[in-house]
């Protein structure tokens, strides 16, 4: 009689496991089907067009990111109906056409998205939508400098491993010398690493015309200082294929079409930004 009993008994131990099963799986589907797509915290600010992801976990870092009200940490992911604020502003994905726009950036400007920097780029700019600096020019520099709202071509272009061109113009304190010419040219030891051979040219006694393909942090005034001379000026002429050619300090203009399929197409073939890499700072 107790056999009859426990067989049965068990059979409903098993029914009820297997529809805890059920229901654990149909909540599963529920959470995927709500947030079909997440995406990465400091990807998903980008692309809602307020700033690179570099800018972007450095806010995360400050602790200005909030998920769902909640403060974000670097390496959180986000999903399609997750709400994130950073400070008191709601970010939002970006619905229009994505802009790119090219500064001839005076000196005294500073290449962040910080509004609390009163020097920074998007006041000076003054542009009418939320746009970020494609890389850095340090605040004594002048020259070109991309801005946009498009997360995905901005990671393109600051992979240094792409060889992307950048040229400038650089005056220094006293005569150049033959040798200085040279350790420029082959690599100079700073950041404890050595920076990779380059293109260089003299064109005055102070006066210089470089070419990396490297964009390591403060790099041509860090190499001139290693090798005892001061940067007194720094002007970046090109990006890529992208000229200075035109444009008067402190004025911006919009991409030519021309321009933009040439960049798109120059970086077509780029990985993904790995954490640290940048190849557009000077």
């Amino acid at each position: 009689m107790g056999k009859k009993i426990f067989a049965p008994v068990n059979l409903l131990l098993l029914i009820l496991k297997a529809l805890e099963d059920c229901f654990e799986m149909l909540a599963l589907v529920l959470h995927l089907q709500t947030n079909k797509v997440e995406t990465s915290l400091n990807k998903y600010i980008s692309d809602t067009g307020f700033c690179s992801r570099r800018e972007a976990d450095n806010y995360i870092e400050q602790g200005r990111v909030t998920i769902n009200g909640n403060i974000a940490s670097k390496g959180n992911r986000v999903g399609e109906n997750d709400v994130v604020h950073i400070d008191d502003e709601i970010l939002k994905k970006r619905k229009s056409s994505a802009i790119y726009i090219l500064l001839n950036k005076p000196k005294g400007i500073t290449c962040t998205t910080d509004q609390k920097d009163k020097t920074n780029i998007i006041d000076f700019i003054n542009f009418k939508k939320r746009i970020f600096p494609v890389g850095r020019l340090d605040k004594r520099s002048e020259g070109l400098i991309f801005l946009t709202d498009d997360g995905d071509i901005v990671n393109k272009i600051l992979r240094a491993g792409n060889h992307h061109e950048k040229e400038y113009v650089v005056t220094v304190d006293k005569t150049i010398s033959t040798d200085f010419i040279q350790k420029m040219r082959s690599g100079v030891h700073i950041l404890n690493t050595m920076t990779q051979s380059c293109f260089v040219k003299q064109e005055g006694t102070h006066r210089f015309r470089i070419i990396l393909t490297q964009g390591l942090n403060r790099q041509i005034r860090r190499m001139c200082e290693a090798l005892g001379y001061n940067v007194e000026s720094l002007q970046r002429t090109r990006i890529m294929s992208i000229t200075l050619n035109g444009l008067a300090s402190g004025k911006w203009r919009y991409f030519t079409p021309a321009e933009l399929t040439t960049i798109h197409s120059m970086v077509a073939d780029s990985s993904k930004t790995e954490d640290g890499q940048d190849g557009m700072d000077e």
